[in-house]
């Protein structure tokens, strides 16, 4: 009876895949270096680990140097170095939207940079092959106006699958990105978390997998365990560069962020059985995200809600305007609103800076059951509102007529995103508290 979470990105379909495997006799080691102060950078036999998985899962041409890997604790905690050392406070860097959120506030509490949007939109243009498609005219374009504005722009965010779209930008236009960059000699960080959560057969391009880079030293690669590996709460992030004065400078950062001894020998052992990873955990887990993905996409087009074509990511973006009583944010945030009341929670487009009202972030990695139960209870809550305008009818075709000159535009409204960020975290971790109080409640009644 509580709040069902589709909000939040994380990997819940192969539990019982991992358990399984940390539960083996090779997981129960402890010997003393694990327990004493390591390298800031990671330790050593883990970083070889990572080279060699990276090598062989992101189809390097060559094998990938563990000199030239630094482990965090998560991607936060790469992002929030990279701000700091590759810019200076009021930098700028461009970040096609929507995208990811969360980006802002780490690149802003350590760096003091801000994003500079590359808007993408749902209107396919003459030029276009399918909606929200990045181009490099729309980079220059972004790049152009942050000049006017006196933003110096010093760096390109991509990621790669994307959060939320879930596409994979294909292999000529990731070259095109970076051809771009490097006429203007920006640092490009290639975001790669969802790397191995590709769910059907589109070819996905990783940037380790070019045989030559236009400008390898500002060229930054980062993933980690929490997506593919369903490991949010182990929080650890890797970052791949081969700029040497990159890399001295984020170890002094990293003794910030380090992960615990144990945690880097466990993740080891993950990385090196190629067996389980290749015949048990990869082809389960494409398995069971594919499924997953399908139940959702059926459920939402029976009700009538369009969903962009995604190829990776846990989550789908699905298209509620015609739902919102008007084209604003301030409808898209009273729709979220509803949403919660009907004590469902997904993510409103703002939260990931969308410059269209009306589109919805729904993650689909949770049980089948669950699934079900989210579409049972969007069809209730539309339907309840669906009543409500059939019996209002009368009067909102006669309100409609008289306002039909003050129609709103679809323009960002006056809202800090900040705010609804804020909020939109609050509330989540608030519907959390609240669910798990009342599954307590029901424990002990028990």
């Amino acid at each position: 009876q509580g709040i069902l979470n589709l909000g939040t990105s994380e990997n819940k379909l192969c539990y019982d895949l991992i358990q399984e495997r940390l539960t083996r006799p090779d997981m129960n080691y402890l010997e003393p270096h694990l327990l004493q102060y390591s390298d800031t950078q990671g330790i050593e036999s883990f970083r070889e680990e990572i080279a060699k998985f990276l090598t062989e899962y992101a189809k390097a041409p060559k094998a990938l140097n563990p000199e030239h890997i630094v482990v965090m604790s998560g991607c936060c905690a790469v992002f929030a170095t990279l701000s700091t050392v590759l810019c200076d406070p009021g930098d700028g860097y461009l970040i096609p939207t929507p995208y990811y959120g969360g980006i802002n506030s780490k690149t802003w509490l350590y760096g003091g940079i801000q994003p500079v949007h590359v808007p993408l939109y749902s209107e396919v243009t003459d030029e276009e092959s399918h909606p929200f498609q990045l181009t490099v005219e729309k980079l220059e374009a972004a790049l152009q106006r942050a000049k006017e504005q006196g933003i110096r722009v010093r760096a390109l965010i991509l990621i790669n699958p994307h959060n939320p779209l879930g596409d994979i930008y294909p292999a000529q236009l990731l070259k095109e990105c970076l051809e771009f960059a490097h006429r203007y000699q920006l640092h490009v960080i290639l975001d790669e978390i969802y790397m191995l959560s590709v769910y059907d057969d589109t070819t996905f391009t990783s940037v380790l997998s070019l045989d030559c880079l236009p400008d390898p030293e500002r060229t930054h690669f980062m993933w980690g365990f929490s997506k593919d590996f369903g490991m949010c709460g182990i929080r650890v992030g890797v970052l791949y560069t081969r700029s040497h004065e990159i890399r001295k400078a984020v170890n002094q950062l990293a003794v910030f962020h380090g992960c615990p001894g144990p945690v880097q020998y466990v993740l080891s052992q993950f990385l090196s059985d190629r067996d389980w990873l290749d015949n048990v955990y990869f082809p389960t887990n494409k398995k069971r995200l594919r499924e997953a993905q399908n139940i959702l996409v059926d459920g939402l087009t029976e009700i009538g809600i369009p969903v962009f074509k995604s190829s990776g990511g846990l989550y789908v973006w699905a298209d509620f305007r015609k739902f919102l009583k008007s084209q604003t944010f301030e409808a898209e945030m009273e729709l979220w609103w509803k949403f919660l009341d009907e004590k469902l929670l997904i993510s409103p487009g703002k939260a990931f800076c969308c410059y269209e009202p009306g589109w919805f972030r729904m993650v689909f990695s949770d049980s089948i059951d669950n699934i079900y139960l989210g579409i049972q209870r969007l069809e209730q809550m539309l339907q309840t509102e669906n009543d409500k305008a059939v019996e209002n009818k009368k009067s909102a075709v006669e309100d409609e007529l008289s306002n039909s000159e003050n129609e709103p535009s679809m323009i960002h409204t006056n809202t800090p995103l900040d705010e609804v960020l804020e909020v939109y975290s609050d509330m989540k971790r608030n519907c959390l508290l609240k669910s798990f109080m009342q599954l307590e409640t029901k424990q002990n009644m028990i």
